[in-house]
């Protein structure tokens, strides 16, 4: 009687730890599934196809960071139009952009209510290449070349001050829009020469031993150390959800200090988004901008007013932008962690 009695007990207690477990696994996968449905859904509009410049935000998505904060973050390149004019027409919560577009947003006849909200990199790493045959050391070898961007006044801006400031005539430089088009096979068929990312196409022709000219901005113009790229963000959305900008500010700063630690195992999350992407120029592109994303800055995201003052005041004096900027409408590091 003993015996069954504590078989009985033995039996009982197997099915309340059976059931318990099972309620136990039940109840971890409904959280799961409860804090998948809580997760935020937003969007960030790159400004051209996916490269180093991105790397800390698919860190954050790859590693989870966002989805931490709460966010499920998607990353796309809009088929068509400037960061800015989606940013500002509510087509995703935050883009990457420009100083200089930025800019001329600001201080359009009808401005764009868009803001930058930290710095990518620090300091300006572009400028114009050219293969070293076609002879351009400088922009008074402009004149008389074909330029091959992506059809922005803000190229056109740029290339006509440079031309005015070493007394050259921008008239004579033909305007060709080659999209998104390989800065090789650009210059190699179309153009003379292209404004480019030393951290990637810079470095893409250290690797593959092609000799090029480049013309790195602030060394013609110290002004024209500018932040590019910037994220921004619509101003109501900054007004009116500070706490999301702050925790998608957050998570990415994470993502970029992570890039900074590990270069290589970044371009790793990198690679799982954008598998198009070559991984030996990636890697060397990451190492590369693993030394400029924070540079002499306190923190990542950081900008200062000089940097916007001056950048804007620039443009102004050269007739390249209407009326003065009002730098406080232009960037905030409120909400940088």
């Amino acid at each position: 009687m003993i015996k069954k009695l504590s078989l009985i007990i033995v039996m009982i207690l197997m099915a309340v730890f059976i059931f318990s477990g099972c309620t136990s696994g039940n109840k971890a996968q409904e959280d799961e599934q409860a804090e998948k449905i809580e997760l935020r859904k937003m969007t960030v509009l790159l400004d051209w196809v996916p490269n180093t410049n991105h790397t800390g935000m698919y860190v954050a998505k790859d590693k989870g960071y966002y989805a931490e904060e709460g966010l499920d973050v998607n990353i796309i390149q809009p088929s068509e139009g400037g960061s800015a004019d989606l940013i500002a027409a509510n087509q995703g919560e935050f883009g990457i952009s420009y100083q200089e577009q930025v800019t001329y947003a600001r201080t359009a006849d009808n401005p764009l209510p868009v803001k930058a909200i930290a710095a990518i990199i620090q300091h300006n790493t572009s400028g114009f290449a050219s293969p070293v045959e076609k002879g351009i050391k400088s922009p008074a070898d402009f004149a008389g070349k074909k330029y091959g961007g992506w059809g922005s006044p803000i190229e056109e801006a740029i290339i006509k001050g440079l031309m005015k400031k070493a007394g050259s005539d921008f008239n004579t430089v033909q305007m060709v829009d080659i999209g998104a088009a390989d800065f090789f096979s650009a210059t190699e068929k179309e153009v003379d020469f292209a404004w480019i990312y030393y951290g990637w196409d810079g470095v893409a022709a250290e690797i593959r031993g092609i000799p090029i000219n480049f013309i790195k901005l602030q060394d013609v113009e110290p002004a024209l150390d500018f932040y590019t790229p910037v994220i921004i963000a619509h101003e109501d959305l900054i007004k009116q959800d500070p706490d999301l900008v702050k925790k998608f500010l957050r998570a990415t700063a994470k993502g970029y200090e992570f890039a900074i630690d590990n270069p290589e195992e970044a371009v790793e999350s990198l690679l799982k988004f954008a598998p198009e992407i070559d991984k030996n120029l990636a890697v060397a592109s990451q190492k590369y901008l693993a030394e400029e994303y924070i540079a002499d800055a306190a923190r990542w995201g950081e900008m200062k007013t000089e940097v916007w003052e001056t950048y804007g005041n620039w443009m102004y004096d050269n007739g390249l932008i209407e009326r003065e900027l009002d730098v406080k409408e232009a960037f905030t590091n409120e909400y940088l962690p």
